[in-house]
C-alpha cells in the first residue's frame, strides 16, 4: 500500500510539473500573437507604428523597413452582419440614445444669449503666446522616417504593394506604416500667430472623427496628433463613429488600443452605413462632454497650437462657427505643405461655382481691411467641411445637418448657409492649421450603400438650394440642368425653420457675405440646348474624360449618364461643362475644355436644324474622328456625317 501511494505522488508530481512549463511556455508565446502580429498584445503607450529601431543613440541608418510585411491586417474583412445578430441584444454605451433614424435634436425657435464676456486675444509682437511651446517639439522617432513631416520616399521595390494599398484605402499606406504614430511636423503658422495673448478661459471640446474602412495608422496617427497637440484641460473627449466599416484591424484590435487612454478616446459603431453626414449628426449625440464639438477627418495632424486660436472666437460669441487652415499632407510621400492658391499670405474664403462645385478664392480687399491683424480670423462664406468646430448646443439649436441628406456632399454648404443666414458666423483661423490627406488617384472608393439609390450628391445639392437660394436656385438649375425634374424629398420642416429663426434672404446672403464670388464665378446666362452631344444617328458621344484646365475632349460610347458627357450652350454662345469650356486648342484645330467666365470663349453656335456647331471665330465646324476619338474643328461641308450632332437632354434620377 506504501508501494502505491508514493508512485502516486511521484507521478502527480511529475504531471504537474510538465502542466507547469507548458502554461509557462503558452504565455511567452502569446505575447507575440498569433502569426508574429506585433499589434494583438500591447503595452498602453507603445507606438505600434514605429519602426524597430534601438533607443541606444542616433539613427545613422535612413533606410527602414515595414513593421510587418504589407498588407498587415487591413485587407482582412469581417462579416457584419453575423456581428450585429450577436449584438443585438447586449448593451451598448449610449444605447439610450442611439436612435440613428431621429438624430435631429428639437431645433429651438430662439438661440440662447451669450452669457460669458470672453476678451479678445491680444498681439504682444515679441513676447511669445501663452499657449507656445518653449521647447522644441519632440520627435517620434529621433531621426525617424516622415520627422518634421519630410517626405518619406519609398523604393522602386515597393511598387505594387503602394499602387495595392493606394487602390484600399486612397493613401500609400506602406509609406504611412513606417511613420511614427507621434511623429514631430513642420510649422506652417504665419510668424505673427506665434505672439498671440489668449485667454486661459476656453471652452472644453469634443473631437468627432468619422471613419469607414480607413487604414490604421492614419487613423490613429489623427488620434495622437490631438491628444499630443492639445492641452489636456480642454479635451474632454475624442469620439470615433465607426460607419459600418468590416475591416479586422478596426475591431477589437481598435478597441484593445484605445484602452491605453482610459476612457479619453471612445469608439461607437453604426449599425448600417450611414456616411459621413448623419454619422456626424450621430457623433453630436454620443460627444456629451465637451463644450465645442470639433470635427476632423479621419485622416489629419493637427499643428502646432492648434486649439487655442480656433476657440477663442466660440468662447467670445456661441453663434460663431471656425475653420482651421487646412494644409495638404502628400498621400504618396506624407510631407506637410500649404494648399496653393488665395492672396499673397496663402488665405482664401470658401466658395463655389453655380453647378455647386467647392472653390477657394483669394481674401479679398473688402475683408483686409475689416482686420486689424492680418493673422486675425476672418468672414468665410463657405466651409469646404470636414474640418471646424461648433458649440454644441448652437449645431442643435440650428438642427444639426439636414437629416434627408445623404452620404457625403453639399452639406458643407448646407451648413454654411444655415449659420450665416440665421444669426451666426463663419470664421477661417489663419492661426489653427490642421494637415488633410487627400485621397489619391487609383483609390477604389467606397461606394455607398444600396438602400441609399443614384445620385445621392445631386439630391443633396438640389436638397441645399431648394432650401436656401431663393430666386437664386434658377443659376443652379442652369449650371446642373439634369436635376431639373429630380426627386430631393420633403423639406417642410427645413422651411419652417427658416420661417420660424427669421433667416435671412440668400439675396442679403449674396450681397452682404459673398459679394466676391460672383466676379470669381459669375451667374450663368440661361441655357440654349443642354445633354448629351451624340454624333447624329451615331452612338459616340463628346466626353471631357475628366479632363479640365486645359485638357482635350474626346470622342466615346454614349453612356446616358451625364457627368463627362453632359454639356450645355448658353445665350451667351459659350459651350460648357460645369465651370469649363470649350475652345479651340492651341494647334487651331482641337478643341479643348479649360475654365472660364461670362465674359470669354463666347465662340459656339448651334443650329438644331442643320445638326452642326459653328465655332463663331473661324467660321468652322466641330468635327470628330470616330477611329480616333478625336474631335476637332475643320470646314464647314454639309456632305460631312461626321460634322452633324444632336443635343439629347439627360435627367438625373
Amino acid at each position: 500500500m506504501r508501494v502505491k501511494l508514493g508512485f502516486l505522488l511521484r507521478s502527480l508530481l511529475i504531471v504537474g510539473t510538465f502542466l507547469a512549463l507548458v502554461t509557462l511556455w503558452s504565455r511567452l508565446l502569446s505575447t507575440q500573437g498569433e502569426d508574429g502580429d506585433p499589434f494583438v498584445r500591447q503595452m498602453p503607450g507603445r507606438d505600434v507604428n514605429k519602426p524597430n529601431i534601438p533607443n541606444n543613440g542616433p539613427v545613422v541608418n535612413n533606410k527602414f523597413q515595414p513593421v510587418v510585411p504589407w498588407p498587415q491586417v487591413e485587407g482582412v474583412e469581417v462579416d457584419l452582419e453575423s456581428i450585429r445578430l450577436k449584438n443585438k441584444n447586449v448593451p451598448q454605451q449610449g444605447a439610450a440614445d442611439n436612435n440613428q433614424q431621429n438624430a435631429i435634436q428639437k431645433q429651438y425657435l430662439t438661440f440662447k444669449p451669450q452669457k460669458f464676456a470672453y476678451p479678445d486675444p491680444m498681439l504682444r509682437n515679441g513676447v511669445l503666446g501663452n499657449f507656445e511651446t518653449k521647447q522644441p517639439e519632440p520627435p517620434g522617432v529621433a531621426n525617424g522616417p516622415g520627422e518634421e513631416a519630410k517626405p518619406l520616399v519609398l523604393g522602386a521595390e515597393y511598387k505594387d504593394v503602394v499602387q495595392s494599398s493606394i487602390k484600399e484605402f486612397g493613401f500609400n499606406m506602406v509609406a504611412s506604416d513606417q511613420i511614427s504614430l507621434d511623429r514631430s511636423i513642420n510649422d506652417l503658422r504665419h510668424e505673427e500667430c506665434k505672439y498671440w495673448q489668449y485667454d486661459e478661459r476656453l471652452l472644453t471640446s469634443s473631437i468627432i472623427i468619422v471613419f469607414h474602412n480607413e487604414g490604421w495608422s492614419t487613423l490613429m496617427r489623427t488620434v495622437h496628433s490631438v491628444i499630443k497637440r492639445t492641452p489636456k484641460q480642454y479635451l474632454a473627449e475624442i469620439v470615433l463613429i465607426d460607419d459600418y466599416s468590416n475591416k479586422e484591424h478596426l475591431k477589437e484590435r481598435l478597441e484593445e488600443y484605445l484602452k491605453q487612454w482610459n476612457g479619453l478616446v471612445k469608439v461607437f459603431r453604426n449599425e448600417r452605413r450611414e456616411g459621413l453626414i448623419q454619422a456626424r449628426s450621430i457623433g453630436a449625440h454620443k460627444a456629451a462632454l465637451g463644450q465645442v464639438l470639433i470635427y476632423l477627418d479621419a485622416h489629419c495632424e493637427v499643428g502646432p497650437n492648434w486649439y487655442a486660436p480656433l476657440i477663442a472666437p466660440i468662447t467670445a460669441d456661441r453663434t460663431s462657427c471656425t475653420v482651421p487652415l487646412i494644409d495638404a499632407i502628400n498621400g504618396n510621400t506624407y510631407e506637410i505643405a500649404a494648399q496653393g492658391g488665395g492672396d499673397e499670405d496663402g488665405f482664401a474664403r470658401g466658395a463655389w461655382d453655380w453647378s455647386m462645385l467647392w472653390k477657394r478664392v483669394p481674401l479679398s480687399k473688402r475683408e483686409k481691411e475689416r482686420r486689424k491683424h492680418k493673422t486675425e480670423p476672418y468672414w468665410s462664406p463657405a466651409m469646404a467641411g470636414g474640418l471646424f468646430a461648433i458649440e454644441r448646443d448652437f449645431f442643435f439649436e440650428l438642427g444639426l445637418y439636414d437629416p434627408g441628406l445623404q452620404i457625403w456632399g453639399g452639406e458643407n454648404f448646407e451648413i454654411s448657409y444655415k449659420i450665416w443666414q440665421c444669426g451666426g458666423k463663419l470664421l477661417f483661423v489663419p492661426c489653427s492649421r490642421v494637415g488633410h490627406i487627400y485621397r489619391l488617384h487609383g483609390w477604389a472608393g467606397n461606394p455607398p450603400p444600396a438602400y441609399v439609390g443614384s445620385s445621392p450628391t445631386l439630391k443633396n445639392y438640389v436638397r441645399v438650394v431648394e432650401v436656401w437660394w431663393d430666386e437664386y436656385a434658377d443659376y443652379f438649375y442652369a449650371s446642373r440642368p439634369e436635376t431639373k425634374a429630380m426627386a430631393y424629398g420633403d423639406i417642410t420642416t427645413l422651411k419652417r425653420f427658416r420661417e420660424e429663426h427669421h433667416c435671412k434672404s440668400f439675396k442679403w446672403f449674396m450681397e452682404e457675405i459673398a459679394y466676391d464670388i460672383p466676379e470669381h464665378y459669375p451667374l450663368p446666362a440661361k441655357n440654349v440646348e443642354w445633354g448629351e452631344i451624340r454624333g447624329h444617328e451615331t452612338d459616340y458621344c463628346i466626353d471631357s474624360m475628366g479632363h479640365t484646365n486645359g485638357g482635350f475632349i474626346e470622342l466615346g460610347p454614349c453612356h446616358r449618364m451625364g457627368g463627362n458627357q453632359l454639356f450645355r450652350i448658353n445665350e451667351g454662345n459659350q459651350l460648357m461643362q460645369y465651370d469649363q469650356c470649350l475652345t479651340r486648342g492651341a494647334d487651331g484645330a482641337k478643341v479643348m475644355i479649360t475654365h472660364c467666365n461670362m465674359n470669354v470663349y463666347k465662340e459656339w453656335q448651334y443650329i438644331k436644324t442643320l445638326h452642326r456647331f459653328t465655332h463663331i471665330p473661324t467660321g468652322k465646324c466641330l468635327d470628330r474622328s470616330e477611329v480616333l476619338h478625336q474631335i476637332f474643328i475643320s470646314d464647314c461641308d454639309s456632305a460631312k456625317t461626321s460634322q452633324k450632332w444632336e443635343m439629347n437632354n439627360l435627367l438625373a434620377v
